[in-house]
C-alpha cells in the first residue's frame, strides 16, 4: 500500500517531465525550422566572428561592448567546421574593433560555408532559449506546483518573441535566462542561506554578468530582496524584539551579499583571462585607449573610471578585468546616447518615453496581453477592498510567498528601467521580464478566478498556438492583431521588432525564380547580397546614387528599416538630407512584389 502511495508522486512528476520536455521539444523544432530559413540578422554580423576569436585565438579586440560568454558558446562548434579566419586583414590588424568587416569576410569571404558558421553558432543560444524555459518552469514551481508551472513555461516556449530572438546569436534571450536563473537561485538562497545555495546564487549571478552588460541590475535587485527579506523577519518577531531582530538582520543579509557578488565577480575574471590570454598588452591598451578617448574628454567620474580601465589594461594582472570594464563603459555610453530608429511614423535618434509601453502592446500575444491586464486589476481590486489588512499581512506575504514578492519587484524596476532608456531599437530589451509575467499572471488568475481560470488557461494557451502557427516561420515579424500582424507590423516599428535583415535568402531565391541578372540592393542585415545572389549580379545601392533605372538596373530591393527612415517624418532636431529619402521612388509602399516579410522589391522598367 506504501508503495503505491509512493509510486503516485513518482507517476504524477513524470507526467509533469515529459509534458515539460515535449513543450521544449517542440519549441526547438520550431526555432530550428525559422532558423535554416534566414539569414544572419544585423547583430549576427559581429558577434559571430567576435565568439569565433575568443574560443580559437584567445583575443578580446573585437566586440568588447557585450560580454563574452554567449559569443563564446555559440563559436564553439565551428571550432570542429575547419573555418579560415582572416588575421591578415586591415579589420584585425589595425583597425579598433574592426567587428562588422571581420564578420563579412569570415563569414562570406574566406572560403567559408556562410550557411554552416550562422547554423552552427545558432546552436548555442537555442540551448540558453530551452535553459530559460525549464527555469521558468522551475521558479513558477515554487510557486503555483509543477501541473500549474507547465502554463508560463508554455508561454515562453510558444511565444513568437522568444521562438524569433531564441535562435540568434545575440545577448537578449541570454539575458533573459541570466535573470530566471540568477533570480532562482538567490530567492533560494535567501529562503535559506546555506553556503550551498548561497554559492550556487553566486555562480549564476557571475553567469549572468558574463551574459550581458545590464545584468548589473541583478546587484540593487538582489540588494532590495534581501532588505525585504530581512526587514519582513524582523517584523514578524515580537513586538518588542523587532528593533533588535533587524539588527541582527543587517549584517546577516550583507554577508549573503557579499558571498554572492564575489562569487560572481570573482567568476568574471578566469572567463576574461582565458579570452584575453593572447590579446597583446600593447594593443589592449591602445585599444582602450581609443575606444575611451571621447569619455576622458569629458572628465568627471566617466572620465576618470575610462583612465583607471586603461591603466588596467596595461597590467598583466588586471586587465581582464580592465576588459569587462571597457565593455561596461561602452555600454553606458551607448544606452545614454539612443539610436536612430522608426516609431509611429517618426524617425528619430533620441528615442521615446512612451516606446516600449507601445510596441509591447503591439507585439506581445493578445492572450498574455489580456492576461496580464485582468491579474493586475483583480490585484489591484483585492488591495483597494482591504487596503489596510494587505499593508499589515505584508511581512507574512513576504515569508510565505516570497519568489512572487521577487517577481512583481523585478517587473517594476527593469519596466522602470526600461521606460527611461532612449535606447529603443525592439521588444528583445523588454525580454528578461516577460517570463516573469506570464508566471504572475498565470499565478494571480489561478488565486482570484478560481474554477475559472483553467478554462481561461485553456483558451490563452489555445489562442497563442493558432497565433504561433500562423506566424510560422516570420516570428521576427510577428504583431497581434492590435499591431496589424506578420505583415502590417511595419507600418508601426521596425529593427529588430520586425526587420533585421532575416530574409536575404528569400531574397536570393525570387532573383533566381525571377531570372533578374542584375539587382539593387539597399538591404539592412547581417546577410551578403553578392554572396547569395551572385557578385556579378548585384549592385550595392542608396537614395543618393538615384534611380537604378537610369544606369540600366530594372530592379531595387529595399529592406522596410531603411525605407521607413527614409520616408517617415523627421522628429525635432533630426537631420536628414532630402537625397536620403528616396524622392525619385513611386508609390514606396506598393511594390512589385515583397520578399518575405521585410523587403520590398521594385520594378522600375519593363
Amino acid at each position: 500500500m506504501r508503495i503505491m502511495e509512493q509510486s503516485r508522486p513518482r507517476k504524477k512528476l513524470g507526467l509533469v517531465a515529459g509534458a515539460l520536455a515535449l513543450i521544449m521539444a517542440a519549441s526547438l523544432a520550431l526555432m530550428v525550422n525559422s532558423s535554416l530559413r534566414e539569414s544572419a540578422t544585423m547583430d549576427e554580423l559581429a558577434h559571430i566572428p567576435a565568439g569565433y576569436s575568443y574560443v580559437k585565438l584567445g583575443d578580446f579586440r573585437l566586440n568588447p561592448e557585450h560580454p563574452p560568454l554567449l559569443k563564446a558558446l555559440a563559436a564553439f562548434p565551428l571550432l570542429f567546421a575547419g573555418l579560415n579566419f582572416p588575421t591578415d586583414a586591415r579589420a584585425w590588424t589595425s583597425d579598433v574593433n574592426g567587428q562588422w568587416e571581420m564578420g563579412t569576410l569570415f563569414i562570406y569571404q574566406s572560403g567559408n560555408n556562410a550557411d554552416l558558421i550562422i547554423q552552427l553558432s545558432r546552436i548555442a543560444p537555442m540551448m540558453l532559449t530551452l535553459l530559460l524555459i525549464f527555469f521558468t518552469w522551475a521558479l513558477a514551481k515554487k510557486i503555483m506546483g509543477e501541473k500549474w508551472a507547465l502554463i508560463p513555461a508554455a508561454f515562453a516556449a510558444f511565444s513568437p518573441t522568444f521562438l524569433a530572438h531564441g535562435h540568434y546569436v545575440t545577448t537578449d534571450v541570454a539575458a533573459a535566462f541570466g535573470i530566471m536563473s540568477a533570480t532562482y537561485f538567490f530567492v533560494k538562497a535567501i529562503e535559506k542561506d546555506t553556503w550551498k545555495n548561497l554559492g550556487i546564487a553566486g555562480i549564476f549571478f557571475g553567469i549572468a554578468q558574463l551574459l550581458k552588460f545590464s545584468m548589473f541590475l541583478l546587484v540593487p535587485f538582489f540588494m532590495l530582496l534581501a532588505a525585504i527579506w530581512g526587514t519582513a523577519k524582523a517584523l514578524r518577531s515580537d513586538k518588542g524584539k523587532r528593533l533588535k531582530a533587524w539588527l541582527l538582520q543587517i549584517p546577516l543579509q550583507l554577508k549573503n551579499l557579499a558571498i554572492v557578488f564575489i562569487i560572481g565577480y570573482a567568476l568574471i575574471y578566469p572567463v576574461y583571462a582565458l579570452f584575453t590570454v593572447n590579446y597583446p598588452v600593447e594593443r589592449q591598451v591602445s585599444d582602450t585607449e581609443y575606444l575611451m578617448g571621447s569619455l576622458i574628454k569629458e572628465g568627471g567620474i566617466g572620465g576618470l573610471l575610462a583612465e583607471t580601465t586603461v591603466k588596467m589594461a596595461g597590467n598583466r594582472i588586471t586587465r581582464p578585468y580592465a576588459e569587462y570594464a571597457l565593455g561596461f563603459l561602452m555600454v553606458s555610453q551607448r544606452a545614454s546616447g539612443g539610436n536612430t530608429g522608426y516609431f509611429l511614423g517618426e524617425v528619430s535618434g533620441g528615442g521615446w518615453k512612451h516606446y516600449f509601453p507601445v510596441v509591447y502592446a503591439l507585439k506581445e500575444p493578445l492572450p498574455f496581453l489580456l492576461l496580464a491586464i485582468a491579474a493586475l486589476g483583480s490585484g489591484l481590486y483585492a488591495f483597494a477592498r482591504k487596503p489596510k489588512k494587505t499593508i499589515k499581512s505584508l511581512p507574512e506575504t513576504v515569508a510565505t510567498r516570497f519568489p512572487e514578492i521577487a517577481v512583481g519587484i523585478f517587473i517594476l524596476v527593469y519596466a522602470v528601467v526600461s521606460i527611461r532608456s532612449p535606447l529603443n531599437i525592439g521588444i528583445r530589451h523588454l525580454m528578461p521580464i516577460l517570463p516573469f509575467i506570464y508566471v504572475l499572471s498565470v499565478e494571480t488568475m489561478r488565486l482570484r478566478f478560481g474554477k475559472a481560470a483553467k478554462p481561461i488557461m485553456a483558451v490563452s494557451l489555445a489562442w497563442l498556438a493558432v497565433g504561433t502557427i500562423i506566424s510560422t516561420p516570420y516570428y521576427i515579424s510577428y504583431f497581434n492583431e492590435i499591431g496589424g500582424g506578420v505583415w502590417n507590423g511595419y507600418k508601426y516599428v521596425t529593427d529588430s521588432n520586425y526587420d533585421w535583415g532575416q530574409d536575404l535568402k528569400r531574397l536570393a531565391k525570387f532573383a533566381k525564380e525571377n531570372n533578374i541578372d542584375k539587382i539593387a540592393t539597399d538591404y539592412f542585415g547581417g546577410g551578403n547580397p553578392k554572396y547569395y545572389i551572385g557578385e556579378e549580379r548585384v549592385e550595392y545601392w542608396w537614395s543618393a546614387k538615384g534611380n537604378p533605372a537610369d544606369s540600366g538596373i530594372k530592379w531595387l530591393a529595399l529592406s522596410v528599416n531603411t525605407l521607413q527612415q527614409a520616408k517617415a517624418r523627421p522628429a525635432e532636431g533630426f537631420d536628414r538630407k532630402e537625397e536620403d529619402t528616396y524622392p525619385w521612388l513611386s508609390n514606396p509602399y506598393e511594390p512589385y512584389a515583397r520578399v518575405g516579410t521585410s523587403i520590398f522589391v521594385y520594378k522600375l522598367a519593363e
